[in-house]
């Protein structure tokens, strides 16, 4: 008899992660063996219950799913990773499989896909949701170029930076004011100055100025 993949989830809302159990138990070739609701939980478990493949989504608390995978790829190389995210941002895929991912999920494509996805990358393969195509890569060499260019001389008041970071790493504004003790107004007055002083205007330049920053590689 075959043994099972043995797969680790990582996924912060309790209910999304109830659905990944019930579709890759489900599975007769797959078997959950642990979950985690933040980055550091998935670190620890990983590194306890050595699992074939890890489902790590991306925008999580405490630590986050791409400083987790990161740090789970340098210590345990031989554990594939499979990011699970609603994030189509060019940047994000880019920084993720620098980051030692195996493979790109998107939770809005279908669960065979996600399916699929887990037994590529246990082989050994990378797989990117077919939903992201090339010109996400041309993308992103567009906008690290552009930002490389523009951003020598710029300076954000600390406030500025760290209202970025938190948006690259997925925070709403919300969620920024209510971290700050700020309103959601004063957030918005930080960011659009940041952006004024960069000459960026959209969520995936700020991502890919964060990436450039190292940002989402602190922890």
């Amino acid at each position: 008899m075959t043994e099972k993949l043995r797969v680790v989830i990582a996924e912060d809302h309790k209910t999304v992660r109830a659905g990944l159990r019930m579709l890759i138990d489900a599975e007769p070739d797959m078997e959950i063996v642990g979950e985690a609701g933040d980055g550091r939980e998935a670190i620890e478990i990983t590194t306890n219950l050595k699992p074939d493949v890890v489902v790590m989504d991306v925008s999580m608390p405490v630590v986050n799913g791409l400083i987790a995978s990161a740090k789970l790829s340098r210590i345990m190389p031989e554990i594939k990773i499979l990011t699970l995210t609603r994030h189509t941002d060019e940047a994000y895929l880019q920084e993720l499989f620098q980051a030692g991912v195996f493979g790109y999920v998107l939770k809005q494509s279908s669960s065979a896909e996600l399916i699929r996805a887990i037994r590529t990358v246990a082989a050994g393969d990378k797989y990117l949701d077919p939903a992201m195509t090339e010109k996400v890569f041309v993308g992103f060499r567009q906008n690290k170029s552009k930002l490389r260019g523009e951003i020598k001389g710029q300076n954000l008041t600390s406030r500025e930076s760290e209202t970025l970071r938190l948006i690259a790493l997925g925070y709403s504004n919300r969620e920024i004011a209510e971290k700050f003790d700020l309103s959601v107004k004063t957030i918005e007055a930080h960011k659009a100055n940041a952006q004024h002083k960069l000459n960026i205007s959209s969520r995936q330049e700020i991502i890919s100025f964060a990436i450039l920053q190292g940002w989402l590689q602190d922890n």
